[in-house]
């Protein structure tokens, strides 16, 4: 069985140029690469159809995603500090309120797991 080949997005840009350059027919470009002449219009339709993303800034894009990965990135700092603070106040609460043996009687060693081999 033969393997189906495969083209980079480069070979099918080069082939659509040619494609749109018109000075072969479909039939000659189709024979030429062993390509499909249906496939040769469906890549020509979708260069078509996607060239103005050649055009579009994508230093804007750049900045839109590293502005999004900024503010989660501060939303997660903003979380880590408020938990902080809690974790900070309840062992401050815990310790001034709770004697030590109290504490001790709230540890649940349910969730312990000791090994006492050597």
């Amino acid at each position: 069985m033969k393997k189906r080949k495969r083209y980079t997005a480069k070979q099918k840009a080069q082939i659509v140029l040619e494609l749109l350059k018109e000075e072969k027919s479909v039939a000659q470009i189709s024979s030429e690469y062993g390509i499909h002449s249906n496939q040769l219009y469906r890549w020509k339709k979708q260069g078509i159809s996607q060239f103005h993303e050649a055009f579009e800034d994508r230093h804007k894009q750049i900045r839109e995603v590293e502005q999004e990965h900024q503010k989660k990135l501060d939303q997660l700092y903003s979380e880590i500090g408020r938990l902080t603070t809690q974790v900070n106040w309840l062992k401050k609460n815990l310790a001034l309120n709770k004697s030590k043996s109290e504490r001790k009687t709230m540890i649940d060693f349910s969730h312990f797991e000791l090994s006492l081999s050597t």
